[in-house]
């Protein structure tokens, strides 16, 4: 804080006492008897910062400067108006409290934020981090970016913020002239950059969104310890108009000579270890947008961005000549104008590529929906502002009641996330009759959720209520969905499937010994069940059950068994005992329950699609059900593979880092490529499911089922072996990814048993290809 921060530079200097009185009449918490204190921020060349603090809260004050100011400058009302649209729609900006017009209060216009707690590079070469923090951070930074430009201008009550088209053309003009109010001396390259660009003014010049005008890392608030932004600051030349813009601006840096520095935020990246590259940040921007990844008239972009760098030194120059600039060291700037409309020019008349050659955006190797597409980038932010930061929250709830039988609810952070996301229309996704999504669609949302434990619940995506609402939309009566369905869908109840059994080798479905028996109009279900999951939530009110159906004849193996629902609160229904897996009973998920059915009774209107048919229904089931744990487990691998590459790149043994030993190295090699190669199979299988349905899909669902659980082994072995003894500890989730792993190489019958199935399709399709030679 203290190098953020200095006294009061004797040009700002205004009345505490009118500002404090001001302010404790009009913020809650501000008192006019309270300790109150006023600092300035050292960056900020054009409206002055300052941090005024009181004994319990910070807060943040732009202001105009004083003196005579260009026309239109230093806006300070519009930087409120914009932050407060921006905030009440959940974009990260620090929160706007009030704005005051009022210049008898300190003698300008000004207004007040929250103060945001985080971390600001002054240097856009991030020192001080790791070379896989600083691609995160720019990626993060370049993410915020694309969806500042993603933004509903009339959603946020903004559409008359700007001028909207023709934007291009206004912002040559508007810097130029007031780069010549301001200049001091003249510059031919300046007048030669403003006539070329007036000349080439780009033919898409009609698009608009929200700009921000400004955008620099040093204009940054991140996270303290996550590469995620949480505000974005500086709005003064912020509008409505062409995106790209701003895209040029903010990569700006990347275009120009290591020997022009200008302050210590601006510097040449393309050495820095680390930072992506700018046609990486490129794609990443566009595919975040859903556009192109060729940016027509690049070299346009970039030739105004250092047009408008070069004007607004001219400014921070002709301020200081006032004697009223925002920056001790505004002199400086004055000998930067030149040569930074010089490096324009040269680059006006370069080929500057956009982007690398690639696979176009709109012809991706497995095609997702544009609403597939819009589905994964709002997961992908409400993941990132939302879910990943509740987790600290979430395992202090579970520590907290690890002895308690509150362990078995649902933590209130997460019911607060499920309102979040119901109401921003992200649920109920696995759904394609619901959400509009295909099974290939959905498989990214899933890869996305399976990076946090509890993040399927937060969109109503868990197991196993996805497969339970699955066979009740496939195949239950209007009578049964009435009844459980839509107060599933609705996130109101939770359910349990209960197959495998105790007693029985559960990997041959076939042996289930649970009975179901016909007695005038109800069924009576006798047998025991475990491994039922999600049945301790105090939400799960129903299960489908898995019977052999005694009064059923048939001679057939699989048509021997029925599913029927079972009130859980029936009679005869009870709850044994929690299982453990490793130890741990899982009460994240609803745990996994051993019930046992004791002369159940349940209507003969409870069966589902009719006796005998459990395992056609079974059928319909497994094969999305499997596809959504893979894809999870994708999800979870990377994380994994996120966090053995910090801590090889954090820890030393035998004097050099982890990653520095040929053995660590391969294996993140190694993790790379499975993980890659299990999303492409997976990806496909769900791409067959889409086209040729489950029946076609069988052989690749079963493939999936055996490479995705095998990998996620693989890579949460590796990291735990690179954690040490930390890795097996409660002290970081890779234990707990073990567990669900190992465990996902059962779940839904074993590896064995896919491999055999695997096996007989392979040589049925051999078999056939052969018999076509012939």
């Amino acid at each position: 804080m203290d190098g953020e921060t200095t006294v009061v530079r004797e040009q700002h200097t205004f009345n505490l006492v009118n500002l404090q009185q001001y302010l404790s009449g009009n913020v809650p918490g501000v008192s006019g008897s309270d300790t109150f204190t006023v600092k300035q921020y050292r960056a900020g060349q054009s409206n002055p910062t300052f941090l005024v603090q009181t004994s319990s809260d910070s807060y943040v004050l732009r202001k105009k400067p004083p003196g005579m100011l260009l026309p239109g400058a230093h806006k300070v009302d519009r930087e409120y108006r914009v932050q407060k649209a921006l905030f009440s729609a959940g974009f990260p900006v620090p929160k706007p409290l009030l704005y005051c017009a009022d210049t008898s209060v300190i003698g300008a216009e000004f207004y007040l934020m929250e103060h945001v707690q985080g971390r600001i590079f002054r240097d856009l070469r991030l020192p001080g981090v790791s070379a896989a923090e600083r691609a995160a951070l720019y990626i993060a930074a370049t993410e915020v970016l694309a969806r500042l430009h993603s933004a509903d201008i009339t959603a946020l009550g903004l559409s008359s913020y700007g001028k909207g088209a023709g934007y291009c053309k206004r912002q040559v003009s508007t810097w130029t002239r007031q780069y010549r109010a301001s200049a001091h001396k003249e510059i031919q390259a300046m007048d030669k950059l403003s006539d070329w660009l007036m000349n080439s003014l780009p033919a898409s010049d009609s698009q608009v969104t929200l700009v921000h005008g400004d955008f620099r890392v040093d204009n940054l608030i991140f996270h303290p310890t996550e590469a995620r932004v949480l505000a974005v600051l500086d709005w003064e030349l912020s509008t409505t108009g062409h995106p790209i813009a701003d895209l040029a601006y903010f990569l700006m840096p990347y275009y120009w000579p290591i020997s022009l520095n200008i302050l210590d935020t601006m510097g040449a990246l393309k050495e820095t270890q680390g930072v992506p590259a700018a046609e990486e940040l490129i794609t990443i921007y566009c595919r975040c947008r859903l556009i192109p990844l060729d940016l027509p008239e690049w070299n346009f972009f970039l030739a105004l961005s250092l047009f408008k760098m070069a004007g607004i030194a001219q400014g921070i120059y002709a301020r200081h000549l006032l004697g009223n600039a925002s920056s001790p060291d505004a002199a400086s700037f004055g000998q930067s104008v030149e040569p930074l409309a010089q490096i324009g020019l040269k680059i006006a008349e370069s080929v500057c590529p956009s982007a690398p050659e690639q696979l176009p955006a709109d012809q991706p190797l497995f095609h997702q929906t544009q609403k597939g597409q819009l589905v994964l980038r709002q997961v992908r932010e409400f993941m990132r502002e939302h879910v990943l930061p509740a987790q600290p929250e979430v395992a202090e709830y579970y520590a907290k009641n690890a002895a308690s039988a509150l362990r078995w609810s649902t933590p209130p952070v997460i019911e607060e996330l499920k309102k979040k996301a119901r109401a921003a229309g992200l649920w109920n996704l696995f759904l394609s009759s619901v959400s509009g999504l295909s099974q290939l669609d959905y498989a990214h949302v899933a890869e996305e959720t399976g990076r946090c434990f509890f993040a399927p619940e937060v969109f109503n995506c868990q197991a196993p209520d996805t497969g339970n609402m699955e066979v009740l939309h496939m195949y239950g009566t209007e009578e049964q969905k009435e009844r459980w369905l839509e107060p599933l869908l609705r996130g109101e109840i939770r359910s349990c499937f209960c197959m495998t059994e105790p007693d029985v080798a559960s990997s041959d479905a076939t042996n289930m010994q649970c009975t179901l028996q016909r007695d005038q109009d109800h069924y009576v279900i006798n047998g025991k069940k475990w491994w039922s999951s999600g049945a301790g939530s105090p939400n799960c009110k129903v299960a489908i059950v898995l019977c052999r159906s005694v009064s059923h004849d048939s001679t057939q193996r699989h048509k021997q068994h029925s599913m029927i629902v079972v009130p859980l609160d029936t009679p005869g229904v009870n709850l044994i005992r929690p299982l453990t897996a490793f130890g741990q009973d899982d009460a994240i998920h609803g745990g996994h329950f051993e019930i046992h059915f004791n002369a159940v009774h349940v209507p003969l209107s409870n069966i589902l699609l009719g006796e005998g048919r459990g395992f056609e229904i079974a059928q319909g089931r497994l094969g999305p059900g499997r596809l959504h744990h893979c894809m999870r487990a994708v999800g979870l691998a990377e994380r994994a593979l996120e966090l053995l590459c910090q801590r090889a790149a954090d820890r030393h043994a035998f004097g050099k880092k982890l990653y520095q030993h040929e053995v660590v190295a391969h294996w993140i090699a190694e993790c790379r490529i499975a993980i890659d190669q299990t999303r492409l199979l997976t990806l496909q299988a769900a791409h067959s499911l889409d086209v040729q349905g489950s029946r076609a899909a069988r052989k690749q669902i079963a493939m999936i089922k055996v490479v995705a659980a095998r990998m996620a082994c693989k890579v949460v072995d590796h990291a735990i072996q690179v954690y040490g003894g930390a890795g097996v500890s409660g002290d970081f989730p890779l234990a707990q990814m073990y567990v669900y792993a190992r465990t996902l190489r059962l779940a839904d019958g074993p590896d064995e048993v896919h491999l055999s199935s695997i096996a007989a399709m392979e040589l049925r399709d051999q078999l056939r290809k052969a018999t076509a030679k012939l």
